[in-house]
C-alpha cells in the first residue's frame, strides 16, 4: 500500500512566549517494510535554528529554535511511503528462550532489544500489572502467541474511552480504570512485558483513515496512533502488536517512530520562557494512493 499523510499541528499562546525551542518528531524513521517516497516539515513561522538527527532510538527529531517572541506556530508535516504488510514466518521460540536471547545480545544498534527490558520514565514497573499479566506469558508459550494473548486481554477488559485519561496518566492509573486510549493500552502492554523479561517498544504512527472495503474502520484513525513493538528473538525479531484493535501490525499501519515510551517519541515537546495558557489542534489525514503521491511544496 502507497499513502499520503498530512499531520498539521497549530499551538497559539495567549501571550507571547520567548526562546522557544521545540523538538518536532513528525517525519517517519524508514522501518523495515517501510519505503519513504518523499517528506516535507513546514515550519510557520521561519525558525531562527533548525537541525535534523538520527537517535538515540528508532527516531527522526526536529530541533526548532525562536529568537524572537513567538505567538502562533503553525507545524506541517506531509509525506509519502509505502508500506508492504509482512508477518512472523513462524510462532517464534518460547518465551524462556527470548529472555535468554534478549540477554546474551550484545548489538547496541537502534534495533537492539536491550533498552527496552528495563523500565523507563513512562512505563515504570508496577506489581499489579506484573500479576495480572502473568498467565498470558507462561515459560513455554510461544512468544507470538503470547504476546498475541496479552494484546486480546487488553483489548477485552480496557474500553477506549477518549477523556478517561490524559497524555501524563500514569499507566498504573489507566490500568486502575481499565480504561484510555491507545496510548495508555500500550503503556500497559509495555510494563506487562518487561516484567517477564520481554522486550518491548513504544510505537508511534498512523493508521489509514479508510478501511479497505468490508472491513470496519480501525480505533484512532483521525489522529496520531500507538502500538507495541515485541522482540520476539533473534530469528524474528520485531513485531508489532495493536492492542486497541486487537490485531498484529499489517500495511494499515505507518511506523513513525519507536522508543522505550511516548516520551521518546512524542510529537511535539519543548520548552519556552513565559507562562501564557497555550491551545494546540491537529489534524491528520492518511489517504491510501492507486499512484506514486505527490507531496505539495
Amino acid at each position: 500500500m502507497r499513502y499520503s499523510v498530512r499531520h498539521v499541528t497549530e499551538l497559539v499562546y495567549a501571550a507571547p512566549v520567548q526562546q522557544a525551542h521545540f523538538n518536532v518528531r513528525l517525519l517517519p524513521w524508514e522501518w523495515d517494510g517501510h519505503r519513504l517516497l518523499e517528506t516535507r516539515l513546514g515550519v510557520l513561522p521561519s525558525p531562527d535554528d533548525r537541525a535534523d538527527y538520527l537517535g538515540p532510538y528508532c527516531v527522526r527529531t526536529t530541533q526548532l529554535a525562536f529568537a524572537e517572541p513567538l505567538e502562533r506556530l503553525k507545524i506541517v508535516s506531509e509525506f509519502a511511503v509505502e508500506v508492504e504488510a509482512s508477518q512472523p514466518s513462524s510462532l517464534g521460540p518460547a518465551l524462556d528462550k527470548v529472555r535468554a536471547e534478549s540477554l546474551a545480545q550484545r548489538d547496541l544498534s537502534e534495533f537492539s532489544p536491550a533498552p527496552y527490558l528495563f523500565p523507563s520514565r513512562l512505563a515504570d514497573d508496577d506489581p499489579a500489572i506484573a500479576t495480572w499479566a502473568q498467565p498470558f506469558l507462561l515459560d513455554q508459550a510461544d512468544i507470538v502467541t503470547a504476546a498475541q494473548a496479552l494484546t486480546s486481554a487488553i483489548h477485552s477488559e480496557f474500553s477506549y474511552t477518549p477523556g478517561a485519561t490524559t497524555s501524563t496518566t500514569p499507566p498504573a492509573q489507566a490500568f486502575v480504570l481499565r480504561a484510555g486510549v491507545c496510548q495508555d493500552f500500550a503503556h500497559v502492554m509495555i510494563i506487562a512485558l518487561r516484567s517477564q523479561e520481554i522486550p518491548a517498544a513504544y510505537v508511534s504512527g498512523y493508521l489509514r483513515t479508510e478501511p479497505p472495503p468490508g472491513k470496519s474502520r480501525l480505533v484512532g484513525a483521525d489522529a496520531m496512533h500507538a502500538w507495541v513493538n515485541v522482540w520476539c528473538g533473534q530469528e524474528l525479531g520485531w513485531v508489532g502488536f495493536d492492542p486497541t484493535n486487537n490485531c498484529r501490525v499489517e500495511d494499515d499501519h505507518i511506523f513513525i517512530g519507536m522508543g522505550r515510551d511516548y516520551a521518546d517519541v512524542a510529537p511535539i515537546d519543548g520548552t519556552f520562557i513565559g507562562s501564557a495558557p497555550q491551545t494546540m489542534t491537529t489534524s491528520v489525514d492518511v489517504l491510501p494512493q492507486t499512484d506514486r503521491a505527490r507531496i505539495s511544496t
